[in-house]
């Protein structure tokens, strides 16, 4: 498919007067003060101060199209979700058919199928269904760029408008788990560098890899794509590198790293395009922060206020660089009232949603994990709505 386009880059205070304070020398103040407090009070009565539109609904990622999960969500109050990928054919593509059934199911339980997954995963380099993109392999990279065009316009004929990547090579990098008996011995999915440099683990396929040999391609992909997501009026929204690393860890300086709002918005401002932004996972944009806290709302409201965030991952962690452990919602280190007021005033419209919630030994941990923050994440969305 040859789509490629030229894209272009980017770089109250009241004043008394005179008169007022004449009036005041004349015995007249308490004529004035009333008068001023009845007209502020009738004011504050016939024009009250309306409430910000609170647009995002909470949303999910996981469990596919399939009858059992989409009942599933249903019972727990979520009606938008990314339904995964199509089914995949070797040189082609997404199924169309597939995916026009994957949108029916969803429709019979009054779910929009929002967004899916491009086969350009965070499980590494080594496990995804296009790696020659990432290595930077031509001719090898245009043939599976060809094929995510085609992807594009599956999901256009879907009605899907969001479609998830990542821009990584490393996988998801973690160094263990942690346990907590105060939160019925729950398991926290564990960062630590140092002791990641202790299991002197070799690199990868890709060799070494510098900052600027990352972003050549990661533009090679978006110059060819971006111009067919336009096109069809799709938004494709890239996820942080999950962990933002030193550089030149394992060989590579992934394209985040390692100041993770720099990053943000070297990548933010490559294209001026309303099809090019994020996947933004406050938790792996936290891992990346001294203080998550109070460092993740001024992220928030730059990219919000580009609107560049496609979709927003709730999860939550306790530390922050090179040292952290993801948690439940309500026991990290990040606000999450503050960052969804922070949602709220960039106008944020799109889904919110669980990641990586923690697991135990239950079985069903998983949908115990789902179920705690679906409820918790429409808890504060309903509360902040109703503030003034």
């Amino acid at each position: 498919m040859n789509m490629i386009k030229k894209i272009k880059r980017r770089s109250l205070l009241v004043n008394f007067s005179k008169g007022a304070m004449g009036a005041f020398a004349l015995g007249s103040t308490s004529v004035i003060a009333t008068s001023c407090n009845k007209a502020e009070t009738q004011s504050e009565v016939s024009s009250p101060k309306p409430k910000k539109p609170v647009l995002m609904k909470v949303g999910c990622q996981h469990g596919g199209t399939g009858k059992e999960n989409l009942e599933f969500l249903a019972r727990h109050g979520v009606f938008n979700i990314d339904g995964g990928s199509p089914k995949f054919i070797e040189g082609v593509g997404w199924d169309l058919e597939d995916s026009l059934a994957k949108k029916e199911a969803c429709e019979k339980y009054g779910i929009s199928l929002d967004a899916y997954h491009l086969p350009l995963s965070s499980a590494g380099i080594d496990k995804v269904d296009t790696p020659n993109i990432m290595l930077g392999k031509s001719p090898e990279r245009d043939r599976e760029i060809e094929m995510i065009q085609q992807m594009i316009t599956v999901a256009a004929k879907t009605d899907v408008k969001i479609l998830m990547y990542n821009t990584i090579i490393h996988e998801i990098l973690r160094t263990g788990q942690t346990l907590d008996p105060k939160r019925g011995n729950a398991l926290y999915s564990t960062w630590n560098y140092e002791e990641a440099l202790k299991r002197n683990e070799p690199k990868t396929i890709a060799g070494d890899v510098s900052i600027d040999e990352m972003y050549e391609r990661i533009t090679y992909l978006l110059d060819r794509i971006l111009p067919v997501a336009e096109e069809y009026n799709i938004k494709l929204a890239n996820h942080i590198a999950d962990p933002p690393t030193p550089v030149g860890y394992r060989g590579i300086t992934r394209w985040n790293s390692p100041d993770v709002f720099e990053g943000i918005k070297r990548f933010a401002q490559l294209y001026d395009s309303p099809s090019h932004g994020f996947n933004l996972c406050l938790g792996t944009t936290a891992e990346g922060l001294k203080d998550p806290r109070t460092e993740i709302l001024p992220i928030i409201k730059w990219v919000g206020e580009r609107k560049q965030i496609f979709n927003i991952h709730m999860r939550n962690i306790k530390g922050g660089w090179n040292n952290f452990m993801e948690v439940y919602p309500d026991n990290g280190d990040m606000n999450f009232v503050e960052v969804i007021r922070a949602l709220r005033d960039v106008e944020y419209d799109g889904m919110v949603m669980p990641d990586h919630t923690p697991s135990h030994e239950d079985p069903a941990s998983y949908l115990q994990g789902h179920a705690f923050s679906f409820g918790y994440n429409i808890a504060l969305i309903q509360a902040v709505a109703n503030e003034v």
